[in-house]
């Protein structure tokens, strides 16, 4: 279990060392460019899920944080059963990707709230101020920074002339669980056709590796 849980330590510090610094340095809408004009550093909050997604009200807000509670604890028990088995390392990353990222973003639901003043267009945020946080338990905003407008469609076109290419803007949690399944989609797929039977698997692993070990 150490691997997986340094590397889930290790997305969450980043994670959450970035979204501190932007809350703490930015008001809402500020933006500055990293690499000209595609790719940005561009501070919101949302209230729901990744990519700025929105799922309504204080109800929809808090069914969101219980499911990612929800599914976090599943994640990690997969996490376990995994390494239990024996599982090679690549599925272990790809799933401990997954659940870095759900559970940074899970942070910002619990705390944020009651950690931070509001940030507004005028005003950057504090850090535990006089007379309490903008929000309570499970209702914090998630913070997003990166923003890549890679370019804009020519007015000329059909339906999307005009609009940005790209214009979600994300943080380093949803990089981590989009990271993490591309990963088990695209190098891992043998693993996740055979996650029914993870016995099965396991032994086709083990031959592997002696077959190997013999022909040296």
């Amino acid at each position: 279990m150490k691997k997986p849980l340094f590397l889930i330590f290790i997305v969450l510090l980043l994670d959450q060392i970035l979204k501190f610094w932007v809350k703490l340095n930015m008001t809402i809408g500020e933006s500055f460019p990293v690499l000209g004009d595609w790719f940005q550093i561009y501070f919101i909050e949302n209230n729901g899920m990744a990519f700025g997604w929105e799922l309504g009200a204080q109800w929809g807000k808090l069914a969101l944080s219980v499911f990612r509670l929800i599914a976090v604890a599943l994640l990690f028990y997969l996490i376990y059963y995994l390494t239990r088995k024996k599982i090679k390392f690549g599925p272990i990353m790809g799933v401990s990707l997954i659940t870095a990222g759900a559970l940074g973003n899970i942070i910002d639901g619990l705390f944020y709230g009651m950690i931070f003043s509001e940030s507004t267009f005028f005003q950057v945020a504090a850090l535990f101020p006089q007379g309490g946080g903008y929000a309570g338990l499970l209702q914090g905003k998630v913070v997003d920074m990166f923003y890549f407008p890679l370019f804009t469609f020519p007015e000329w076109i059909p339906f999307l002339g005009g609009q940005i290419f790209f214009s979600p803007i994300f943080n380093i949690a949803d990089s981590a669980i989009t990271i993490g399944f591309l990963y088990l989609i695209l190098f891992q797929w043998n693993f996740l056709k055979n996650i029914d039977n993870l016995d099965a698997l396991t032994n086709t692993q083990t031959n592997l590796e002696l077959d190997k070990d013999n022909s040296q």
